[in-house]
């Protein structure tokens, strides 16, 4: 059996981005991450699964403390991912970050990274 623990649709309002324009002014990173466990849980208990929260705090750390912006969505994941991994019951993550108001050349199209990382 897999059992997932995810996050889904996190926003978060940051500047970060790769031009220096976008680290004038807040814009949304919206943040999607999937964990799946080692092992079942043996009892119900909170420290035998993955918290929500720590997932959610761990994209905090990395969006909020930063200190200097982060230019490549590709960094925040793996920062993001290296957090994860320090969990003690987490088999695999899957984290999706998208960039809705990235600067694209033309209006169309949603900007997405996405980290796959394996035990």
């Amino acid at each position: 059996m897999t059992l997932r623990v995810a996050l889904e649709s996190y926003t978060v309002m940051a500047k970060h981005g790769y031009y220096p324009h976008e680290h004038e002014s807040e814009q949304p990173f919206i943040f999607s991450v999937w964990t799946t466990l080692k092992r079942e849980p043996s009892e119900e208990k909170l420290e035998h699964t993955i918290n929500y929260a720590d997932i959610q705090i761990a994209i905090d750390k990395v969006m909020y403390n930063s200190k200097e912006p982060i230019l490549l969505m590709e960094t925040m994941a793996q920062r993001i991912a290296g957090l994860l991994q320090q969990l003690d019951n987490v088999a695999s993550i899957h984290i999706r970050i998208e960039k809705p108001e990235a600067p694209l050349p033309h209006p169309g199209g949603l900007a997405v990274v996405e980290l796959e990382w394996t035990e």
